[in-house]
């Protein structure tokens, strides 16, 4: 029985559903990786996973380009006549879900992480595009024989205040989920007598709350604070809230961050700080966060959908209001200044990471979805 997993790049399938892919193959399913071409799609060979690219541009708003891309993947699902597609990110959920539609392929989940630059930027392209996706969505979320997968309560809360879905069909999963065995507990590993070191993972998105991380640098750098701080990540091409390269530079030439670029090796990374931070706009449920969670490190993210399911403030960390700088700073320094908080907090995110977002819980919960579609899965495949 074959299932499809759709998504906008081949850096998402790799870093967020890799282990999802290969638990299903060892369920017995078969499974088709779709998404554009990228730099990662040759790296699932060596998995003994099957990877097609699909030519699709994120950013394009033209409507003849939209309807080549939803006419090439039908003609896709119609040739290798897939049970299931599971599409990922807004536009690969409506897309793929419009496309299975047409090509009678009989199940299909959407999982929406989030609600993306449509729903949280405040610029004007995005809020001209909401109705439209709205609209989009809600076709698409439709039907007896699909579900839709959420990372966190507030998302399934707007979803279905927007009457963009059948209450019933949706299914709140935490995240992608995390190893916590390779993820684990640790002792920041720089030397002792070295200032602390504070790290921001992320794509470079404006909306990650970048600019806010910059300045709380800027301030504490200002007050005298002695602490290291880094941005690991590299801007987002095809996200129109993308961090220009040469702004991070400039802030790299003023001293106020160190910028390693894109981290293969994040678990190590994380040993090497001492706070977490990723003050983010809206998320749906963030891995890197859940990541230092399972490292123990202690957090300060923003009191905002996705966040604060991974950080009750005081327990994990410190919880503070999106947009503000100067109560990103004031959290950031007390941490700082306390390494028994930082201690206390980092034993709680561990805790939690262990007891909530551990990855073979996350997959097991996703793999349950697919059997409540297909029946017992591949076992009834024929």
């Amino acid at each position: 029985m074959k299932i499809v997993l759709f998504a906008n790049t081949d850096w998402y399938l790799w870093n967020f559903r890799r282990s999802l892919a290969v638990a299903a193959r060892e369920a017995g399913f078969e499974v088709l990786l779709l998404s554009p071409l990228g730099e990662f799609g040759a790296r699932f060979a060596a998995l003994g996973l099957r990877w097609q690219p699909l030519a699709m541009d994120r950013r394009s708003l033209n409507p003849l380009r939209e309807l080549g891309v939803l006419w090439r993947l039908v003609r896709l699902l119609r040739r290798e006549r897939p049970a299931l597609v599971h599409g990922f990110t807004i536009k690969c959920a409506v897309y793929g879900a419009l496309a299975a539609r047409l090509a009678r392929v009989p199940a299909r989940i959407n999982a929406v992480a989030g609600m993306g630059y449509v729903f949280s930027s405040r610029d004007l392209t995005a809020r001209l595009l909401r109705v439209p996706v709205r609209l989009s969505l809600r076709a698409a979320l439709g039907g007896r024989h699909t579900r839709l997968i959420l990372q966190n309560p507030d998302d399934v809360a707007l979803f279905e205040h927007a009457r963009l879905v059948d209450a019933a069909h949706v299914r709140l999963i935490p995240g992608s989920g995390v190893d916590c065995q390779r993820f684990r507990r640790h002792r920041a590993s720089h030397r002792s007598d070295a200032p602390p070191r504070v790290l921001l993972a992320a794509r470079l998105l404006w909306d990650k709350g970048i600019a806010e991380y910059v300045e709380a640098a800027r301030i504490l750098r200002a007050r005298g604070v002695a602490a290291t701080f880094l941005l690991a990540g590299t801007p987002d091409a095809g996200n129109p809230a993308a961090v220009p390269v040469e702004t991070v530079r400039g802030w790299v030439r003023d001293g106020l961050i160190e910028w390693p670029g894109h981290v293969d090796d994040m678990a190590a990374l994380f040993a090497s700080v001492d706070v977490d931070v990723l003050p983010s706009y809206r998320e749906g449920l963030p891995k890197s966060l859940i990541e230092a969670a399972a490292c123990g490190l202690p957090l300060v993210t923003c009191d905002v959908p996705g966040c604060r399911e991974v950080v009750t403030d005081g327990v994990e960390g410190l919880l503070v209001p999106p947009r503000d700088a100067g109560a990103l700073a004031t959290a950031i320094a007390r941490l700082l200044e306390d390494p028994d908080l930082r201690e206390r907090m980092g034993q709680a995110a561990r805790a939690k990471a262990l007891a909530d977002f551990d990855e073979r819980l996350v997959i097991e919960r996703t793999l349950a979805v697919y059997r409540e579609l297909l029946g017992d899965g591949p076992k009834n495949a024929g």
